[in-house]
């Protein structure tokens, strides 16, 4: 079973039809649904036919209740505290696609009091950077990959955004990620950037740099870098969600026996059935 921890979050999607009339109206397409990157993960994971579980906090609400029962509905395990507010992300998307986040993670960054239970029957925690961010998930997050390495399970970690990593600084963000002992890191191609060199001289690391449609690279120790093309896609609805979904690929297949070049196709697959869909499951 491949677990991740971190946000799962209510994503309210307003696509404007033309520019935004400032102190007036805009007409717009809203939409509101599931999000949130260890959420996302383990989606994929569970659309491709494998075990996953989300680990993470809740608010004690009708919305919040709404995001689990939609992952539980599609044969993900949710071990989840239910206080506070559920957290919600504004996605704003323009008439020429760019996207613009408004944030308020709500309860998602406020779990404490890891349970040592929420790691049972996994193979691999998945973390996304962004569960190290703020407190307390990320002292939740350190404790439980630390339990996962005593216990044999692998810990991968998904470097998540190009400008946090900019705002803690390469060099702190790298001690942190290094701290978890991660067997697998997974980047984009910006993300590394900022990290540079050291994101590479991580301790037996495998380090996978995606380029979105152009391939990944694949790092290993003592081993030349490796590039695996990416999956043609014809008709790309969504690109929400497409990096989490090849991790989810990905981290299954190298707990299946694949190694990392055979798993970055995987990851790819699982990427290209994302983005030919609208990812997130939505309000009914």
């Amino acid at each position: 079973m491949l677990g991740a921890i971190g946000d799962l979050v209510e994503d309210v999607v307003v696509r404007l039809h033309g520019a935004i009339n400032l102190a007036s109206d805009t007409d717009a397409d809203v939409t509101r649904r599931r999000g949130g990157s260890a959420a996302n993960v383990v989606e994929a994971a569970a659309r491709d036919g494998a075990a996953a579980r989300f680990i993470g906090q809740v608010g004690d609400d009708p919305t919040g209740r709404w995001l689990t029962d939609a992952l539980e509905a599609l044969g993900a395990e949710c071990s989840v505290r239910r206080i506070g507010r559920t957290g919600t992300i504004v996605v704003l998307v323009d008439h020429d696609g760019e996207r613009t986040m408004l944030c308020d993670r709500g309860a998602c960054t406020e779990l404490t009091d890891p349970d040592p239970a929420w790691l049972d029957g996994l193979h691999t925690l998945h973390i996304p950077y962004y569960s190290l961010d703020l407190e307390p998930l990320a002292t939740t997050s350190a404790t439980l990959a630390a339990w996962a390495a005593d216990r044999g399970i692998a810990v991968a970690v998904d470097t998540s955004s190009a400008a946090l990593l900019e705002a803690v600084g390469p060099a702190a963000a790298l001690a942190r990620i290094a701290a978890l002992r991660p067997s697998v890191v997974l980047a984009n191609e910006l993300e590394a950037a900022v990290l540079g060199d050291g994101l590479l001289a991580l301790d037996g690391a495998i380090v996978v740099v995606k380029h979105g449609p152009a391939p990944a690279v694949v790092h290993r120790p003592s081993v030349a870098p490796v590039e695996v093309p990416a999956q043609r896609v014809e008709h790309v609805r969504d690109t929400t969600g497409a990096g989490d979904a090849f991790a989810a690929g990905f981290l299954v297949a190298l707990a299946g026996g694949a190694d990392a070049v055979e798993a970055t196709r995987q990851g790819h697959r699982v990427a290209a059935v994302t983005v030919g869909r609208v990812s997130a499951a939505r309000w009914s």
